[in-house]
């Protein structure tokens, strides 16, 4: 039996294309509902929990073309075609569904990720998060505190925090770390696919952001033929986040909306 995404619908169906949303490592469907929001004044905005994160089932296999799959079993309850955004790790699936299985796909956006192979690693966080005592903890405040040494930056340990769960019944990360951690090398890295997606593609740089270089270009066109990059200054790579007018009015010009 067919394992679906767990999902959060805002706005109703109507001419324009439903928007579904992917979000990337550590993430969740949460993370977007000020945008999904602002989008769905026009139409159905879908965000999605990738597999091993937030309310979403767990399962070993975390490799993109079983999130690729996942994105295309979602689609498959719409209908379509859709407009599919990604970031990082989302990103990364939407990609490969629209290289492996484009059918119910209409546009793309890519959110600050490039179809390549990084160096760098997430292992660490997944390490922070592995040392906390969770039984100790009542409030997430608290949780914060015990990660300052190891954490220095703020926004980085309420990100991560997002997905700390307390309860009376026990306190977990509503994150398959496991899974994750040994799937971590897929995560980072991009499987080889063939063939190329030729509708429209949009890929977003965070102006501050290394995740999509010049060196990168030749791939992206090679897979994306029909795609412009563009930038949005003050931010990094949760450039969604970090100047989220900009990156709304990027994505409604693309969209063919009005702000």
């Amino acid at each position: 039996m067919t394992q679906l995404l767990n999902t959060q619908v805002f706005g109703d169906a109507t001419e324009q294309p439903t928007l579904l949303i992917a979000h990337g490592l550590f993430g969740s469907g949460r993370n977007w509902r000020a945008i999904a929001r602002r989008f769905s004044v026009d139409r159905k905005v879908i965000t999605v929990d990738m597999r091993n994160h937030a309310g979403s089932f767990w399962d070993d296999d975390h490799s993109y073309h079983a999130l690729a799959d996942d994105l295309g079993n979602t689609l498959s309850t719409l209908n379509g075609p859709v407009d599919l955004l990604g970031h990082s790790m989302g990103g990364k699936a939407a990609m490969v569904l629209a290289l492996r299985n484009p059918g119910n796909l209409n546009r793309l956006l890519i959110a600050d990720i490039a179809p390549i192979a990084y160096a760098h690693s997430q292992i660490s966080n997944i390490d922070i998060m592995r040392s906390l005592d969770l039984s100790q903890i009542t409030r997430r405040s608290e949780a914060d505190v015990l990660l300052q040494n190891q954490l220095p930056e703020a926004a980085s340990r309420a990100f991560l925090l997002q997905s700390l769960e307390l309860s009376e019944n026990g306190n977990r990360w509503a994150l398959n770390l496991d899974a994750l951690a040994n799937s971590m090398d897929d995560i980072v890295g991009f499987p080889s696919v063939s063939g190329s997606f030729n509708n429209q593609t949009l890929f977003i740089k965070g102006g501050a952001s290394d995740y999509i270089l010049s060196s990168h270009m030749g791939t992206i066109n090679a897979l994306f033929p029909n795609s412009n990059l563009t930038e949005i200054p003050n931010a990094a790579h949760w450039v969604h986040a970090e100047n989220p007018r900009a990156f709304i009015e990027v994505v409604a010009d693309f969209l063919g909306e009005t702000i």
